[in-house]
């Protein structure tokens, strides 16, 4: 059975929120977070995508960013969680709980077999 990326629509919707859960297990540059994505089922996500997210974060004071010397290559910018990063994966997973719990119910009343 093909493995099924998700939709853009969805994945621009919950990018934020799946960077910070990512970071929160410690800094990351933004190959390698593409990379823990896909590994959790998210897909390809390109740089057009993660970079203006990672920048909205930044701005927001959820993310810092520092530019570490490249091995034998240019230097990359490596992000981490900021506290007020971490305050808001906490207020935002109870936030998708409880989306996640309506959605589901939702499509259970919407799939049921009419007799």
């Amino acid at each position: 059975m093909p493995v099924h990326e998700p939709s853009s629509g969805w994945l621009r919707g919950v990018l934020p929120l799946a960077l910070a859960a990512v970071l929160a297990h410690g800094d990351q540059h933004g190959y390698a977070l593409v990379q823990q994505l896909a590994a959790y089922g998210f897909g390809t996500v390109r740089g057009g995508a993660l970079y203006p997210v990672l920048g909205r974060m930044e701005t927001d004071g959820l993310v810092e960013a520092r530019w570490e010397p490249g091995e034998g290559g240019p230097g990359r910018k490596v992000y981490r969680l900021t506290d007020a990063g971490r305050a808001r994966l906490l207020e935002e997973t109870a936030n998708w709980q409880q989306f996640s719990r309506s959605m589901d119910h939702l499509l259970r009343q919407g799939t049921k077999e009419e007799p």
